[in-house]
């Protein structure tokens, strides 16, 4: 039994990447002992992990970082609207040096378990090289696109020529040129990897189950100026993001897409397609999300853009998605991407009509036809949200585990924050938590948990723990602003992430919270303004016969 006086820390944090630095920082100001466990060799979480050809990030640049250090942002320099993968790590390591945070952060430390003592209200963090840390608070920044899923395929063992998966891409990279080259999955990766592998493959054959609307968007060049305009401009570009939505400095739309005319609608979709990725989605008009007959209008608009930059009709039929409506998915920025079809040795081949039945030593076999490869891409995507804190034991209360507590009552937690029977544990983008430009509600987060935190030692509270009405609370709270989307038409759905339907036999339930990212930071203040009332569950006593 470990008591207070000789904990190891006060907080450990699972996960080096933009979570984990960001609790770091906000920890250690309020003078808790605080380390940073991760199991890869390098700081950046995801995009530590994510190294294929093309990966870059989805939101621009002047809001796809931290705010809350001025060093950083008047040091820090930009290049691109969309930073690269590279860029982003490089943006990390550079806010780890600079608030010299590299010296609480352990890495090759794999978190096999992590375990709770209720009679020391301590948890021990249980590492694959044996090692055992025990600390008073624990949080999940593990992130929600870190556990890669491979397709259940007959014969992928068999195939004889390379194989990769996006989130697991050597970092000496894959040399592709000349080389009979396959892709199974179309989400955000593979359509960030086709147009760059296009060129310089010899034959490439990208297999479609379900098409996507992708926002086209092009990848301009960071001026001085840019810079400088964003060094005197941050608070409130911030300050932007984190008042909309889906947490992007954008400007809110005015009018539904169905009281406007349709000249009117046609110039809005155009101005917006032009300028490009989540310009599109966030500020042509208010319903495009919430009403199946404007998300339609939505989808006809890009359909024809796909028809009128893919040349060949049948390949843009093929692209064009008919059996779900725009935001029916989450919806992936390309650069390039409806061009590259337009390569004659680019081939699509339509796995929804003609299933693939097995991978052979060969390749890919689609109905009876045998496509030979030498290179097989999986962009097959993740168990989001919650799979990192299912795939090792974090035991709460008597010996169960979140996945244990899950299976059994579905998905429940408090915000997305913190769970029943798991006291003094945390979540950064638990599952239940915004869909947004994640660094805003990763900042945001790991504010709130330093006031509560800190609260929590000036008042002395043992630990926090989510009480169930709280659970059933949010539970309801997700799922009815989930099912007010056109995530949720009947009749109208794809297989999306965000109700866990890319993975076989998860549950269907909302993954993510839809009701608005600044409505969640609304939820989260007053939960801040009670006196943290609905964390301070106390478990019932046993009744002594």
């Amino acid at each position: 039994m470990t008591d207070q006086s000789t904990r190891d820390y006060d907080a450990i944090v699972i996960g080096a990447g933009f979570s984990g630095l960001a609790m770091l920082h906000h920890l250690r100001e309020i003078g808790l002992r605080t380390l940073v466990v991760d199991g890869e060799d390098g700081i950046g979480g995801t995009w530590w992990v994510n190294r294929y050809p093309g990966v870059r990030t989805d939101s621009e640049y002047s809001y796809y970082s931290f705010s809350f250090s001025k060093e950083v942002r008047d040091e820090w320099t930009w290049t691109e609207r969309y930073p690269s993968g590279d860029e982003v790590l490089s943006y990390l390591n550079f806010v780890a040096d600079r608030l010299d945070l590299r010296k609480d952060i352990r890495l090759n430390a794999r978190v096999d378990s992590a375990v709770y003592d209720e009679a020391a209200n301590t948890w021990t963090v249980n590492l694959a090289d044996g090692t055992h840390l025990t600390t008073k608070y624990l949080v999940s920044g593990m992130g929600v696109l870190s556990q890669a899923v491979y397709p259940d395929i007959p014969g992928i063992e068999t195939f004889r020529g390379e194989k990769y998966h996006t989130a697991q891409w050597p970092r000496a990279g894959v040399d592709l040129a000349g080389k009979r080259v396959g892709l199974i999955g179309l989400g955000a990766s593979g359509i960030q990897i086709v147009p760059v592998i296009a060129s310089e493959v010899g034959e490439f054959f990208v297999f479609q189950r379900t098409p996507n609307f992708v926002v086209e968007t092009n990848n301009d060049k960071v001026a001085e100026e840019d810079m400088a305009w964003l060094r005197a401009n941050y608070d409130a570009v911030y300050e932007k993001a984190a008042n909309h939505p889906f947490g992007v400095a954008m400007e809110p739309a005015e009018h539904s897409a169905l009281e406007v005319s349709e000249e009117e609608r046609r110039r809005i979709f155009e101005g917006k397609w032009n300028e490009g990725g989540f310009h599109f989605a966030n500020e042509c008009f208010t319903d495009l999300a919430t009403n199946h007959e404007a998300s339609e209008l939505a989808s006809e608009f890009i359909r024809s853009k796909i028809h009128e930059i893919v040349k060949d009709p049948e390949k843009a039929e093929l692209l064009s998605p008919r059996t779900y409506s725009f935001n029916g998915k989450r919806v992936p920025t390309g650069h390039g991407y409806y061009n590259a079809f337009n390569h004659e040795h680019v081939h699509l081949i339509d796995t929804a009509t003609t299933p693939i039945t097995r991978i052979s030593e060969k390749g890919i076999v689609v109905g009876d036809t045998e496509y030979e490869l030498d290179v097989i891409i999986f962009a097959t995507g993740f168990d989001a949200m919650t799979g990192t804190l299912t795939n090792i034991d974090i035991v709460g209360r008597g010996g169960r585990t979140l996945r244990e507590k899950w299976a059994a009552e579905g998905l429940k937690s408090n915000l997305g924050i913190n769970a029943n029977g798991f006291p003094n544990f945390f979540m950064s983008l638990g599952p239940q938590t915004p869909y947004s430009n994640l660094i805003v509600p990763i900042q945001l987060g790991a504010q709130w948990l330093q006031r509560a935190l800190k609260w929590a030692e000036e008042n002395d509270i043992p630990y926090f723990e989510a009480t169930p009405e709280s659970e059933d609370w949010w539970r309801a709270e997700t799922e009815r602003t989930g099912r007010l989307t056109v995530m949720y038409t009947e009749g109208k759905k794809a297989k999306a992430w965000f109700l866990g339907e890319n993975i076989p036999g998860k549950p269907e339930e909302f993954q993510v919270y839809m009701g608005g990212g600044q409505v969640y930071q609304q939820h989260c203040r007053e939960l801040e303004e009670s006196g943290y009332a609905a964390l301070l569950y106390r478990q019932p006593a046993t009744v002594q016969a």
